[in-house]
């Protein structure tokens, strides 16, 4: 054994390459960038730790700042972050909204506070007391929503927000301490859905509702993760809930705070995940019920100037530099988690945070568009902060990143050179479905375009497949059944109607589903309702429709009724999501293709122990299609999508066993392989 030997005098010992970089050695130019990004992290972990003495610590701004009750000293403390505001008052109904009445004293680091005393209080300032902060500017007074607010509520007649007291006289009593991530959700299946419109009602839905009617639908479905949108309080309910006014409430309009938990409780009891879709990548510009301007700084929470305001989504941009931002961001992650036991957060909108151009009108086709002057390393500071708490609060909490640029490393660990995410979208996948339905014939598909564009991701950076989400079934677009089946989704789903338009579209629902689970990553995604091809878009109330409901709703009863085609896609849905899950496929690994076949429009691979054989063929069906198998043996048919439970034409004998054969030196398997079909195999 040879023993060490010292570096020799002015000799420099050369550190390993970072992980991030022996796995794709096209970084190694950018390493120097990584190694700052991760030095960059630890120094400010070390002053986070120096002043709070951990970053959980340093992460709990809203048990301090807010409203917040003093159990030692018997009364509420109010303390709201305003350094360049003139004076601050707290008013409410408590105080008859005098302005002038209860004064806000100035406090080291721009930290205003009042302590209220219950002698003096506790029969005014009682649950569900309302109250505002008013601030006084250089530019004047302004009665503004304090920052950590926990809880917002809208005036049904004037539509003014005011901050609410919420103090239920008993905490809610969870039952859910048995879940665990792990045990449920080996690979997620995930079930995106806003509580509002999961009603088939022309109303808005609720909390309890979607736990008592939706909740049996997801776990019936087979998902295991279900992310809400909109949860986050946002005063324009048209905006989907993605301009957030107040970070630290749960949006009033479909329930309390308790009623949320008693949501999530229930999933957890159904062995079902909760994901939050989190918006840090921006916040609405209402400086009455939002943080814009709060101070009237012109900055504050954001950067001043054009830096402050999003081109494209009429919204401000956080100053993730600013130390006090990243804690009111990082208390907010750690908030959610601890307080309505979320586990994970899908980070909405990662392409705007990382780069000063927010992606707007930007191709990423070089490597050093991730590692030049146009990343905002301040946003990646804040992302890598973000993912190294969730990950101390929560170990098992799944973080997922909505970016399409492309990020190296976005979804690997800190230490390997990455930012620390768990998955990333595969936004380039919806959009490929849309053009080709859109642009292509049927006849003229290209399977190796398919193939390419469904399996070409970051290998060893996990990704959450889809075919579409909300985005495809906002108004302005249309959902995958809408641009299949056109108007024939309203006048021919009976399901003895053999219009051939219905037909092809639902055989193509099908196909395009289980290609996008099986190649398109390590997870898959579905938005709610269109799992039995929901016929309409989602338009919320707005002026331009007269505030109408009619399409921020789901129909439930067309996937219900017995009559209908709609019951078909459910079904096979079920089926699929049913075989990601006990075969594991989704963590397989990448597939290996096995056969493209143009002139048949027949593809064939092998992802896990399954075989896929797809024929894409409008009419072309092949009694005898022999092709090479990796493994001998025998194999069954576990999935047929022309099965008649799903709608198809019972072409195929599914109790049939299939050997394999010796032919040109390789093993074959001979299948009947008909149009517009999908057979999954495996091996008895």
């Amino acid at each position: 054994m040879t023993p060490d030997l010292p570096t020799a005098p002015g000799a420099t010992e050369i550190a390993p390459a970072l992980p991030l970089v022996q796995h794709d050695p096209w970084l190694a130019p950018y390493e120097p960038v990584l190694r700052r990004r991760q030095q960059r992290l630890q120094q400010r972990l070390s002053e986070i730790t120096a002043q709070c003495g951990s970053l959980t610590k340093f992460a709990q701004a809203h048990q301090r700042l807010g409203l917040n009750y003093d159990a030692r000293r018997r009364g509420y403390w109010f303390r709201e972050w305003a350094p360049a505001a003139e004076a601050l008052f707290l008013v409410g109904d408590f105080n008859g909204w005098d302005r002038q009445a209860t004064p806000l004293t100035r406090g080291p680091e721009g930290v205003w506070e009042v302590f209220l005393a219950d002698k003096d209080y506790q029969d005014r300032l009682t649950h569900h007391s309302l109250y505002k902060v008013h601030v006084v500017t250089r530019k004047g007074g302004k009665d503004r929503l304090p920052a950590t607010l926990r809880r917002a509520v809208q005036h049904p007649e004037t539509k003014d927000f005011a901050a609410q007291v919420w103090k239920p006289e008993t905490p809610f009593p969870w039952t859910d301490q048995k879940f665990r991530v792990p045990n449920f959700v080996r690979e997620p299946l995930i079930y995106e859905a806003h509580v509002g419109m999961a009603l088939e009602a022309d109303r808005v839905g609720s909390y309890l509702e979607f736990a008592e009617q939706i909740l049996p639908r997801i776990q019936a479905a087979g998902y295991n993760c279900l992310q809400l949108m909109a949860v986050m309080e946002h005063p324009y309910y048209g905006s989907f809930g993605y301009h957030v006014a107040n970070f630290f409430a749960v949006s009033s309009r479909f329930g309390t705070p308790e009623e949320l938990k008693h949501l999530i409780n229930e999933a957890h009891n159904r062995g079902i995940a909760v994901l939050l879709d989190v918006v840090h990548s921006h916040a609405v510009k209402n400086e009455a019920e939002g943080l814009a301007d709060f101070d009237g700084s012109g900055g504050q929470y954001f950067h001043e100037g054009a830096r402050g305001n999003h081109p494209g989504w009429d919204s401000k941009l956080f100053d993730y530099g600013k130390p006090e931002v990243q804690q009111f961001l990082l208390s907010n992650l750690r908030y959610w988690l601890e307080e309505f036991h979320f586990d994970g957060f899908r980070f909405d909108g990662i392409t705007s945070m990382l780069y000063h151009h927010h992606g707007e009108g930007v191709s990423f086709g070089s490597y050093d568009q991730y590692f030049g002057p146009e990343v905002d390393e301040d946003a990646i500071l804040y992302l890598q902060l973000a993912a190294t708490l969730v990950r101390e609060c929560k170990r098992s909490a799944l973080l997922i990143a909505e970016d399409m640029s492309g990020m190296p490393g976005l979804c690997r660990p800190i230490s390997e050179g990455g930012i620390g995410f768990d998955f990333r979208l595969a936004m380039g996948i919806p959009d490929y479905w849309i053009k080709l339905l859109k642009h292509t014939r049927d006849e003229d598909w290209n399977l190796h375009d398919l193939w390419y564009t469904l399996t070409n991701r970051r290998l060893g950076e996990k990704t959450v497949a889809y075919a579409e989400s909300h985005d495809q079934a906002l108004v302005g677009d249309k959902t995958l059944a809408h641009w299949l089946l056109d108007k024939a989704i309203y006048e021919h789903m009976h399901k003895d109607d053999a219009d051939p338009i219905t037909a092809r579209g639902i055989a193509l629902h099908k196909l395009i589903r289980l290609a996008t689970l099986s190649l398109g990553g390590e997870a898959y995604l579905n938005f709610i309702g269109n799992e039995f091809g929901h016929p309409e878009w989602v338009d919320f109330p707005r002026e331009g429709n007269n505030w109408s409901h009619h399409f921020a709703r789901r129909q439930w009863s067309l996937a219900n009724n017995p009559d209908l085609k709609y019951q078909y896609l459910l079904n096979f849905d079920r089926a699929m999501i049913g075989l990601a899950k006990s075969s594991r496929v989704l963590a397989g690994g990448p597939a290996h293709e096995l056969n493209i076949d143009s002139h048949n429009q027949v593809l064939i691979f092998e992802r896990g122990n399954l075989l896929f054989v797809f024929s894409f063929h409008v009419d072309r069906s092949v009694p005898d299609y022999r092709f090479y198998v990796p493994q001998p043996g025998r194999y069954r048919i576990l999935l047929n999508s022309d099965d008649a439970d799903f709608g198809g034409f019972q072409r195929i004998d599914t109790a049939l066993t299939y050997e394999t054969f010796e032919e040109d030196g390789v093993n074959k398997l001979s299948l009947y392989v008909t149009s517009r079909t999908a057979l999954v195999l495996a091996r008895v």
